[in-house]
């Protein structure tokens, strides 16, 4: 369709005939994303209050129609980068966030550890390092003041307030170490998520969350036994990066549950589908 065409079709959303409007919003959004900027532009020459709102739903159904798609591509190309993933996550609140901006972060944060980090040390000396940097010059924390903010499941705004909820605190650090070198992977914990050192001869965990404190299988096998729930192997070994992210989805529908937005909750369970397997959704 051309130009004019679109912006025909546009001028008809705020048609008195309800189905006259509804086949024309189907149409603008079966032109899928290249749609995007002519609406953009619409929008902002039009003054119709009317057709202004119905163009931002447009856009945010278009966008999160993008967002699924980059997730399952994602998924089926085997989920191989977590940041890639993470940035997929961010894009439902900041659609024009670029990947690229989130690379030269992780990049610079890698960057000052590095110049301060020596191999030869023994794996807890190393982890020991990266924390008396990570939450010290770094400043990075747990945000306990607001936990259940969405905005702690976005990573380029954990990057900035260097405040963030478990995961995705995890996630950042876990990015360094693997630049680093180091065999650290996140494990999926109950009601909490940790990362985990481990080689072929030597295996500990970090609580990123907790300042990035050493512990033992011995602490995760009290810490169950506190919940009073059944030991499972997952408890204790590396999760996939795809775990990772749909976890990510799950802290978030948590977010917006707190809030009550229902719409919200029902786009993330959209997006959540979407990197399930079969099996897994029920």
């Amino acid at each position: 369709m051309n130009k004019r065409e679109i912006k025909a079709l546009i001028s008809l959303l705020d048609d008195e005939d309800h189905e006259v409007s509804q086949h024309v919003e189907g149409k603008i959004l079966s032109l899928g994303g290249n749609v995007i900027p002519f609406l953009e532009n619409e929008w902002e020459e039009s003054f119709n209050p009317i057709v202004q709102r119905k163009i931002e739903e447009l856009i945010h159904e278009l966008q999160l129609s993008i967002m699924i798609e980059r997730l399952q591509a994602w998924k089926n190309g085997g989920a191989l980068d977590l940041l890639e993933g993470m940035w997929i996550i961010a894009t439902y609140h900041y659609p024009d966030l670029s990947i690229e901006k989130l690379k030269a972060s992780i990049e610079q944060l890698y960057y000052d550890i590095w110049i301060q980090f020596q191999e030869e040390m023994n794996a807890v000396d190393q982890i020991k390092r990266i924390n008396s940097l990570f939450f010290g010059t770094m400043n990075f924390a747990a945000n306990t003041k607001n936990f259940h903010s969405p905005s702690n499941s976005m990573i380029n705004v954990v990057l900035e307030s260097r405040r963030g909820n478990p995961i995705t605190l995890c996630v950042i650090y876990l990015l360094v170490a693997r630049k680093l070198g180091l065999p650290v992977y996140g494990v999926n914990l109950p009601n909490l998520f940790v990362l985990t050192y481990k080689n072929d001869n030597t295996q500990f965990y970090i609580n990123v969350f907790n300042r990035g404190i050493i512990f033992s299988k011995t602490d995760i096998d009290h810490y169950i036994a506190q919940l009073n729930i059944k030991s499972k192997e997952i408890f204790y070994q590396p999760c996939t990066n795809l775990e990772i992210v749909q976890r990510v989805l799950r802290n978030l529908i948590l977010s917006y549950e707190k809030t009550s937005e229902q719409d919200k909750i029902r786009e993330i369970e959209k997006i959540l589908k979407s990197t399930l397997d079969e099996m897994e959704d029920h």
